[in-house]
């Protein structure tokens, strides 16, 4: 047998060990003899000098060098800021599109990323849609976000995911309610954030007003990174104030950029915007706050560093300007992108370990460690269900295994694809930071899936409520199966919109964050499932409930021809202890066999189903305790239905006797208003029966706490917006159920008393 000479072996290996230094996309895993080899190596190597961790260190930057050149940014505005005409013109300098087309286009395209029919009919963004592109080696996921209000929690699924973000403003509307909002919400993710100041070429464009309104209503600590070079029609280009370059857009999209001096007239604007700069940057960085105190020359270099450091840092917020419409200023951004934002790895991001009482674990983001991906929007697709994954760690491959940690379930990815709006891109595996989709798993927004070494869940998105909910059915019978195909899938991709049946009526009740929300999903099932629906008037989950101990004693005889029917059931009903878990309760204190035990059950669902609807105004009763202290049967004639009939009518017989009362459902509201609406918000609250249970300060806004009947508060997500100038948001969130006022209750039932003698 022939030997090899004994050095070989170790060189080759050693030269296997290192050469892993190539990205993650190409680097195929050892197979299983190489592994074995390089076990064996590694233990060698180890006991000859212990270089084991030298060796490790020259293998780690495959990943770093790919993550550092990665980043995840979201688009985020008020309507009508520019955003999705911002992301066309990103796609199209970056070469994803070769043509531009308009968000409102006449040429009937509409903008890419807006890629249903209803979004480019109405000119608004509805879904995020998610893409990528790849600026100067820098590979860039980008999510464009809506700006409606009802959307918010596209907003907040996109921000959730993301490591940075673009927040838009226009330079005429300046800082507006929703700009407020999306910038609440990047607080809360703690995103590091951009500004673009866009339609600089509008009449009425004033930069530093817009400037100046960040700085007092979102309390920005920001200062201009750029100058414009006139406005308005005027708009020539830009000054860069940290390179102290000129820029001009040149071409017919823009496309060429043309690097000049500083115009001489402009020369003393951009030495003293360039000093605000320097000074605004060096409150926050202790790096260039000694340079400029020591009145040292800052380089472009270290200033750029201090920007990035101070932005990452979110003590400090870029602000850039341009007009996406007319092609300027959206490369210099995109260099602002990869200059300042983060990348995956310098963002901390924490789960929750289930395995140890939910303890929070920091998440290092590299791509050796254990597999963690969020699913952070769900969407059907021509191929059945596209779920949109961020990778948190490790490395996630087409064919291999992962556990819902939500469900437990084990999953195989049949298929990994790249986004680019509504069309997508095959790849093999993806790893740590970034954002891909997978066909054909189950699971719900907001789900975790891992390789199933760790039992980690990401934070949970904060899922707002709906407040508002509306009685929908289709018009033919025929369509009721496309109806509930359609609005399963919008429960499964949207955690806002809620579906639930109305038992009393038949009627199909959806809930959502507000009525363009509402009306939206009402047009999107009739235009992508063609079913006509009719819309009705919501109604509040009414419950009833006793109030004292009352008796009962019902026999119940039915004799006809052959078996007769025969039951008497013998008790009382009374009300539970106010912290009872349970909503209704049945205790058996029967002695002997008066009842036979196997009809025992029959009574104990009689008075269930009887409790299902109370007499007053029909909804359900709760906390009741039904007590069966006696009773009698017959050898022939007692059945199960006998008995089950009986309880039903002792109930109805003892149920005015024990002081029914409706309650009604009260909601905890909390409301977010600008300090001027104050008075107006809390005035509008009590006349809708509401009590204040407390109001906090915050920066310019006060918080007002208060709990107020839900059948008070329909159409008040219109009212508050009307009465705080689009302002003022609010939180809705089930409190408890309470007994209505003397007066509500006679008027509830004597509407249901009415609608049942109509019928």
């Amino acid at each position: 047998m022939a030997r090899f000479p004994r050095p070989t072996a170790p060189r080759l290996l050693y030269t296997l060990f290192t050469s892993s230094k190539t990205t993650p996309s190409s680097s195929p895993s050892p197979s299983p003899t190489t592994a074995l080899l390089l076990g064996n190596f590694q233990v060698r190597k180890f006991s000859i000098g212990g270089n084991l961790a030298r060796a490790k260190e020259e293998k780690d930057p495959w990943w770093k060098e790919s993550m550092e050149k990665l980043r995840n940014i979201g688009i985020s505005a008020h309507i009508d800021s520019g955003k999705t005409t911002l992301t066309e013109r990103i796609l199209f300098y970056t070469g994803r599109i070769h043509e531009i087309h308009e968000v409102r286009g006449r040429d009937g395209v509409g903008a890419k990323m807006d890629s249903m029919d209803l979004e480019r009919e109405k000119g608004i963004t509805i879904q995020s849609a998610a893409t990528y592109c790849t600026w100067k080696d820098y590979k860039v996921n980008i999510i464009d976000t809506p700006g409606h209000v009802d959307f918010t929690i596209e907003v907040e699924r996109a921000l959730r995911v993301l490591d940075g973000a673009i927040l838009v403003l226009c330079s005429v509307g300046g800082v507006q309610s929703q700009s407020i909002t999306v910038d609440r919400q990047m607080r809360r993710y703690e995103v590091p954030r951009l500004a673009f100041i866009n339609k600089l070429d509008r009449m009425g464009a004033d930069p530093w007003k817009v400037l100046s309104q960040a700085r007092s209503k979102l309390r920005h600590h920001c200062a201009a990174v750029q100058v414009p070079m006139g406005l308005e029609e005027d708009f020539q280009g830009l000054v860069d104030l940290v390179q102290l370059k000129a820029y001009h857009f040149h071409g017919s999209s823009g496309e060429n950029i043309v690097a000049g001096e500083i115009p001489a007239d402009m020369e003393a604007l951009v030495a003293d915007k360039r000093r605000e700069l320097i000074e605004t940057v060096s409150e926050v960085d202790d790096k260039l706050a000694d340079a400029f105190l020591s009145d040292e020359p800052i380089s472009p270099g270290d200033l750029e560093e201090a920007i990035r450091r101070a932005t990452i840092a979110r003590k400090f917020v870029p602000v850039f300007m341009g007009s996406a419409f007319k092609n300027k200023g959206v490369q210099p951004l995109l260099d602002g992108v990869l200059s300042y934002l983060p990348c995956p790895i310098e963002v901390s991001n924490y789960a929750l370990d289930q395995t140890k009482n939910e303890e929070k674990v920091m998440l290092p983001g590299n791509p050796n460690g254990p597999l963690v991906a969020l699913a952070f929007k769900l969407e059907e697709g021509r191929f059945g269900q596209l779920t949109y994954l961020r990778i948190y760690e490790g490395v996630i491959r087409k064919g291999e295994f992962i556990i819902n940690v939500n469900t437990g379930k084990k999953i195989k990815i049949p298929r990994l694809v790249r986004m680019h709006s509504d069309e997508m891109e095959d790849i093999q595996e993806a790893h740590a930071g970034q954002i891909v989709a997978v066909f054909g798993i189950d699971c719900a927004s907001g789900d975790t899936f891992t390789d199933g070494s760790v039992k980690y869940t990401m934070t949970s998105m904060n899922v707002p409520e709906p407040v508002m909910s509306l009685a929908v059915q289709p018009v033919s019978k025929d369509s009721g199966g496309q109806f509930s195909k359609a609005l399963n899938r919008f429960q499964r991709e949207d955690p806002t919109f809620r579906v639930g049946l109305d038992a009393e009526s038949g009627q199909t009740i959806i809930s959502g964050m507000g009525e363009l929300h509402l009306d939206i999903y009402v047009e999107r099932i009739r235009r992508e499932y063609k079913v006509d629906a009719t819309v009705g008037k919501p109604r509040v989950n009414f419950r009833e409930t006793v109030t004292q101990r009352a008796e009962f004693d019902y026999l119940h005889k039915k004799q006809s021809g052959g078996q007769g029917q025969y039951g008497r059931v013998i008790g009382y009903i009374e009300p539970l202890p106010k912290d009872s878990p349970a909503k209704f309760e049945f205790e058996n204190m029967l002695v002997g066999q008066a009842v036979p035990s196997s009809f025992i059950p029959a009574i104990e669902k009689g008075f269930k189903e009887a409790a299902n609807s109370g007499s007053l105004i029909g909804h359900p009763v709760e906390n009741l305790r039904v007590v069966l202290t006696d009773g009698s049967s017959h050898t022939v004639d007692s059945s199960e239905l006998a008995f089950k009939l009986a309880a039903i009518y002792a109930f109805r017989q003892c149920y005015a006797a024990a002081k029914p009362v409706i309650l009604e459902p009260v909601m905890m509201v909390e409301l977010k208003v600008p300090t001027e609406f104050q008075g107006t918000v809390a005035g509008d609250i009590n006349k809708r029966k509401g009590v204040i249970v407390g109001n906090d300060q915050e920066g310019d806004d006060s918080v007002i706490t208060t709990h107020v009947p839900l059948n008070n508060m329909f159409g008040y997500s219109t009212a508050l917006r009307s009465m705080t100038q689009g302002k003022g948001e609010f939180t809705m969130e089930y409190k408890e159920h309470l007994p209505v006022s003397q007066d509500v209750q006679m008027q509830l039932v004597n509407t249901y008393k009415a609608s049942k003698g109509a019928e």
